[in-house]
């Protein structure tokens, strides 16, 4: 399925042509890249992304290990993150792509570490959204919850 979802992202012209599991799994791929973006891949944050999907997707446990598993295998065929963002953009409300910013921060911030990696993939991943960096460090602040993350 992944070769065939990829390619639906880069050759798509808009909206119409992507389907509605497309923006489900390039969702479940941008959480996969936040986690991986430090170079480590733990439980606890595979265990953050499932949280995630079953959350905004209303999955069972099995249904969001089977996308963030389909999320695992298109990250790691991806150059970039612009085919995700697309297609989470066109499908994704602007006021509902603040909650995709937090569930990556949260995905980021489980080890309660911030590796430059990650900054600058919340800097590009909120620029594609159409999100302005104040959203962004509003949404980490949310999801902080006032505690303090080492930088």
């Amino acid at each position: 399925m992944v070769p065939g979802f990829l390619r639906r992202l880069l050759l798509s012209t808009g909206h119409a042509d992507l389907q509605p599991e497309d923006a489900r799994l390039a969702i479940a791929s941008v959480l996969v890249m936040a986690a991986r973006a430090d170079g480590a891949y733990e439980a606890a944050e595979v265990a953050e992304i499932d949280r995630a999907l079953m959350a905004r997707f209303k999955l069972t446990a099995g249904q969001a290990r089977g996308l963030r598993e389909e999320g695992e295998a298109a990250e790691a065929e991806a150059i970039d993150i612009f085919q995700f963002s697309r297609a989470i953009k066109a499908a994704v409300p602007l006021e509902d792509r603040v909650g995709i910013i937090e569930e990556l921060w949260r995905v980021i911030l489980t080890d309660g570490m911030r590796d430059p990696l990650e900054d600058s993939l919340m800097r590009q991943m909120a620029d594609r959204l159409g999100l302005s960096p104040m959203e962004s460090a509003l949404a980490r602040q949310k999801v902080q919850g006032g505690g303090s993350i080492q930088a």
